[in-house]
């Protein structure tokens, strides 16, 4: 029986935790009596108390970030009640600022804010000693990244064979963005090149294909960024598929040189926008050539096989509707394959709260703390806006609705899409759990009742979209438009495979 648990809850069964596999590398001799329980958010908190209650730990590590903080202080309050000496410590961003308040930490013995790598186990080595620190949150400082003991060959073979494996060549990020945590450090830091490319190696000859590096600047050097591309590129393979984090103005030719090398479904790019709006920028700290942007996402889409996901986001200081409008419109005519329209969130912390007096910002009380309204926009714009997000992301993010895209956007896709993100509400007074033949059905009445188009174009689109993705049933508007097909019977055989068709779009 493990003394020491290491535990987190995840926002799905196919990610793992990065920073538990960190903590286990760096126990040292604690290591060989420490085990690591990972969950998922959507579990009942009075299981993951039961599993891990049955390893009869003495101490219990979690991981607390914003998506899993709710649960995470369920699970918390019932170990407590349970077991009143075992020992709960917290760890993580949701933990390491403004901690004062939080139910979590009120429950729990100890809490290290920063990073927790060497400082968890120097903390459960005076806790076994039964030589408890006196203060209660102790904070950590990032130790030299050379002196860190990786964590990859932590990752199991179950981890390789079913869950995102993630790694980083660098920490920390020399950028302010006035909305993000990253903004609290001073520079990034670099982990020693060769010892990494070492352990990417080892992983490689186990099997992992799929590599999400979590680096905030990947491209920030483009020397080491290179070095790394070329290691992929030694070992080029058709199930090889690799997520890189990319400053948006900075891709110099080195990097260029490398990407076009890469096939088809190897190479994601995530690429922070936010704004284009330069008095925004300003006025969070965000450093961006809007020129440069524009020149390397055009390039991008030209030039390389690179799947490129760009993100914006709704509610930041001095943004209003007509900007984030333009900004959006900017970046449809770009064309990268997904947009992610994220709603501002003031996380504990993050210095976008210098601003909340001055555009009088309100955001949820509750996890994830997202803006409610501000002096720019009432609540209910916020609220339409939320629900253009969602929308968004089941239609135009979801590569579903090719052929019916142009209907949709028009020259005027802002305008457009949120006129169809009303009507869809209206209509069904939803934004989740859409039967891919219902949303089919929905788009067919909306491409016409909402935005004008001729109903013979909407259906000729549609049909179109619905034979290239590959599903087998038959909505209803095909079934209109083509009067001999005749629906299913109700329990016949054809129904049975209808209704095990008749799934939801978004999981």
């Amino acid at each position: 029986m493990p003394a020491i648990l290491l535990s987190t809850l995840n926002a799905r069964y196919f990610h793992s935790s990065l920073g538990l596999r960190y903590l286990l590398a760096n126990m040292g001799k604690l290591q060989a009596n420490t085990a690591i329980r990972e969950f998922i958010i959507t579990q009942r908190p009075l299981d993951i108390a039961e599993t891990l209650l049955a390893d009869e730990p003495r101490i219990v590590g979690f991981g607390v970030y914003v998506w899993n903080v709710a649960e995470t202080t369920q699970v918390v309050a019932l170990l407590r009640r349970v077991r009143p000496d075992l020992v709960i410590v917290l760890g993580g961003p949701e933990v390491s600022h403004e901690w004062e308040e939080q139910p979590i930490v009120q429950l729990a013995d100890h809490v290290i804010t920063g990073p927790a790598d060497l400082a968890f186990a120097r903390l459960c080595q005076r806790l076994l000693a039964d030589d408890p620190p006196v203060e209660k949150v102790i904070a950590a400082e990032l130790p030299p990244l050379g002196r860190l003991t990786p964590p990859y060959r932590f990752y199991s073979d179950e981890d390789i064979a079913h869950r995102l494996i993630y790694v980083e060549a660098s920490r920390g990020c020399p950028f302010k963005c006035a909305f993000c945590l990253s903004a609290l450090d001073k520079t990034a830091w670099p982990f020693p090149l060769e010892p990494f490319l070492a352990e990417l190696g080892t992983l490689y000859d186990r099997g992992v294909r799929h590599f999400k590096f979590v680096d905030r600047t990947f491209n920030l050097d483009a020397g080491v960024g290179a070095r790394i591309l070329d290691f992929f590129l030694e070992r080029l393979d058709e199930r090889l598929f690799l997520h890189f984090e990319l400053i948006p103005d900075r891709l110099p030719e080195a990097l260029k040189e490398r990407i076009v090398r890469f096939p088809p479904g190897a190479l994601q790019f995530e690429i922070g926008i936010q704004t284009f709006n330069p008095a925004v920028q300003a006025l969070i700290s965000r450093r961006q050539d809007n020129r440069k942007t524009v020149e390397n996402l055009i390039w991008l889409h030209r030039h390389s096989h690179a799947h490129l996901h760009a993100d914006l986001i709704v509610g930041l200081p001095g943004e209003d509707l007509a900007s984030f409008a333009a900004g959006f419109d900017r970046l449809v005519a770009l064309d990268p394959h997904e947009i992610q329209v994220g709603i501002l969130k003031r996380l504990r912390g993050a210095p976008i709260s210098r601003h909340t007096a001055a555009f009088d910002c309100r955001y949820n009380p509750q996890p994830p703390y997202n803006l409610l309204c501000s002096a720019l926009l009432d609540f209910a714009t916020m609220r339409r806006l939320e629900r253009f997000a969602r929308y968004w992301d089941l239609i135009g993010n979801s590569g579903r609705f090719r052929h019916a895209r142009p209907l949709l956007l028009g020259d005027e896709p802002f305008r457009r899409f949120m006129a169809l993100s009303d009507w869809l509400f209206a209509a069904t007074g939803q934004s989740h759990q859409f039967a891919l033949e219902r949303l089919f059905d929905l788009l067919d009445r909306g491409l016409v009742e909402a935005l004008g188009v001729a109903e013979s174009a909407a259906r000729e689109a549609l049909a179109a979209d619905y034979r290239t993705g590959g599903a087998k049933g038959c909505p209803e508007f095909l079934r209109t438009a083509h009067p001999t097909r005749t629906r299913p019977i109700i329990g016949s055989p054809q129904a049975a495979t209808r209704q095990a068709r008749h799934r939801t779009v978004d999981g």
